[in-house]
C-alpha cells in the first residue's frame, strides 16, 4: 500500500507513536471517509494552545483512559483536526507544524504558506 503524501509532496512521515496518535491510532496523521474531524495536521503542543483547545471545548490534557487517552502535555505531538488549527491559527495560538507528518489533504482547508509560517524548528 502507497503511503499518501504530505504537504511538501513526499511521503507521508509518522507522527507520534508516544502518545499514540492518529485517527486510526496508527502513529499517523491519515485520513479516511469515516473521519469526521479530518485529523490530519501533525502539530506539537504548546500550553498556549491546549489552553485555547479547552476554551473552545476540547479539553487534550485530562487523560481518558477509557479512550486509551493519556491527556497530552506541552511538546507532544498529536494528530489534530486541520479546522482546530485553523481555528487556533486565527486566534494566534496555532500550534507548531510538523510539515512531513501533515497529510496533503491539510492544503484544501489551509494554506502552504501559514503551515510553513508553523514549522516546526528543526534540531
Amino acid at each position: 500500500m502507497n503511503r499518501p503524501k504530505n504537504v511538501l509532496g513526499g511521503e507521508l512521515k509518522d507522527c507520534s507513536h508516544s502518545p499514540l496518535t492518529g485517527f486510526y491510532r496508527d502513529g499517523c496523521c491519515n485520513t479516511g471517509a469515516d473521519d469526521a474531524g479530518v485529523h490530519i495536521v501533525c502539530a506539537q503542543m504548546t500550553q498556549e494552545f491546549l489552553f485555547f483547545s479547552a476554551a473552545v471545548g476540547n479539553d487534550l490534557s485530562t487523560p481518558l483512559p477509557m479512550f486509551h487517552f493519556p491527556g497530552l502535555k506541552p511538546g507532544d505531538k498529536w494528530c489534530l483536526c486541520v479546522a482546530r488549527w485553523a481555528e487556533a491559527l486565527e486566534a494566534g495560538v496555532a500550534p507548531p507544524v510538523d510539515l512531513e507528518a501533515t497529510h496533503i489533504a491539510a492544503l484544501e482547508f489551509v494554506s502552504l504558506e501559514d503551515l510553513k509560517r508553523h514549522a516546526l524548528k528543526v534540531e
